[in-house]
């Protein structure tokens, strides 16, 4: 279940918010005055969300290095506008 709490909690309610977030390994998601305002994970959930685009960044710096290519922004944009449509 999605644990939405304000975020006057973050600073009254620390520990408990904590508690929710390791142990649930679900996110929880803290309003201001009723809107969205940020979401706080363990190190384990961002990690799962960013590891591989790090990845994938590291894979690139190490192509650019290798290659003198370089490719114009609507180059990239329209292949992965085709890589999109393909999938779909």
């Amino acid at each position: 279940m999605i644990n939405i709490r304000p975020v006057s909690d973050l600073r009254n309610k620390f520990p408990e918010l904590e508690e929710a977030v390791m142990e649930s390994n679900e996110p929880v998601f803290l309003t201001k005055n009723g809107y969205g305002t940020m979401v706080l994970l363990s190190i384990e959930q961002y990690s799962a969300l960013t590891d591989d685009t790090e990845r994938k960044l590291d894979e690139a710096d190490a192509a650019a290095v290798k290659s003198d290519r370089r490719y114009s922004e609507a180059e990239v944009f329209g292949r992965v506008r085709t890589r999109i449509r393909e999938k779909v």
